[in-house]
């Protein structure tokens, strides 16, 4: 509930946008997660709803839920972790492909996680323009390839087996060997620091880019993947340069899509947002350790929020048309009120700053972790 209501006022923050923190406790008798028991809730809710955001759904779940509510919801709905984390991946790697002077069409891209995210980030990565068949990804059992029969079968992980059938021709299951002249590794596996090996990056091609966003701790820590020849490094983590963070994703792109009342968010939506905060981002400047927009860096979200209403209109998913000036301006008004009526509480009094006890916790817990 608390990492929701987190949200829920960074929507508001920073999108301009009213969200509402919502814990569905969806087990069966079993006590396992039943996805259709989610899914019927979201159905029943939606009329009280613009939107409805999904968070925290384990694969396989994800991939049910997700689709089945995108096609029989008359709003949008989408899952945070997967679209969300996959836009803005691509805006990062993006503006990084530009500085190294390379392709997204060229590049031999290894995933390291087969989750719902990086599988996300691969779709939408692969429909932005990378050749799948350059793409190898890795889950815990090995590559994905047409012979992994154990992902074939489990009807569940179609989105995995989309992936198996498109990607990896040459059937490659050992790591080391995938690393080999790879041009981008996008790690979404588990906390490092020691997952994603220095020898790894040393076999990579020339000026390699390396994404490791577990979180608390990255798969390799920066310096050393840098030490090993990394030429961009990006992480989750906001002390690290180039955060791949989902909060410069979706306040702009929820924004957009309630603005052009958007009845879902399509895989070009998210491309959209994608370019639009690359695009943001490489016009006050990028380097190599700063290759992406940060969340307070406001001037981008009306800029994302208008893109993505204009690409919603093009997929003939809005219900409401609207120029993109119109689109930027309203967002413009809406997030500007935002911030200034929360800053107008703080200064009186009405939202008070936590105990002293309580912020020391929180870091004394976060370095605990970091520690671990």
């Amino acid at each position: 509930m608390g990492v929701m209501e987190g949200k829920a006022f960074l929507m508001k923050y920073l999108g301009g946008v009213d969200g509402i923190a919502v814990c569905v406790d969806s087990k069966n008798e079993k006590g396992e997660n039943d996805p259709d028991k989610l899914i019927e809730f979201v159905k029943m809710s939606q009329h009280s709803y613009g939107a409805i955001n999904l968070e925290d759904i384990s694969q396989p779940n994800c991939y049910k839920v997700l689709d089945v509510l995108q096609e029989e919801c008359s709003i949008p709905v989408w899952h945070d972790d997967a679209q969300g984390t996959a836009c803005v991946t691509l805006a990062g790697l993006i503006n990084a492909l530009k500085l190294v002077d390379k392709k997204i069409e060229d590049v031999k891209i290894v995933y390291y996680g087969a989750g719902a995210a990086n599988a996300t980030i691969a779709r939408v990565i692969n429909a932005y323009g990378a050749d799948p068949t350059k793409t190898i990804m890795f889950d815990s059992k090995g590559g994905l390839h047409k012979n992994r029969e154990d992902i074939k079968k489990d009807k569940r992980f179609y989105r995995k087996w989309e992936l198996c059938e498109a990607t990896n021709p040459d059937n490659i299951n050992d790591i080391e060997e995938a690393m080999k002249g790879a041009d981008v590794l996008i790690s979404m596996a588990k906390p490092g620091p020691d997952v994603v090996k220095p020898e790894w990056i040393k076999s990579m091609a020339k000026d390699p880019i390396v994404f490791v966003c577990a979180n608390p701790v990255p798969e390799i820590y920066p310096y050393a993947a840098k030490e090993a020849g990394a030429k961009i490094v990006a992480t989750g983590r906001g002390d690290f340069p180039n955060q791949v963070n989902n909060s410069v994703g979706f306040p702009g792109i929820l924004k957009g899509t309630l603005m052009a009342r958007a009845t879902k968010i399509t895989d070009n939506m998210a491309i959209a947002a994608a370019k639009s905060i690359a695009k943001f981002s490489e016009k006050r400047g990028i380097t190599h350790d700063d290759i992406i927009a940060k969340m307070d860096e406001s001037e981008v979200f009306p800029f994302e929020a208008a893109d993505v209403a204009m690409q919603a209109i093009e997929d003939g998913v809005a219900r409401k048309k609207l120029t993109w000036q119109e689109a930027y301006d309203w967002a413009s008004a809406d997030i500007k009120n935002a911030r200034e009526s929360t800053k107008a509480l703080v200064d009186g009094g009405f939202i008070k700053q936590p105990p002293d006890e309580i912020i020391n916790d929180a870091i004394k817990n976060a370095v605990d972790k970091v520690k671990q």
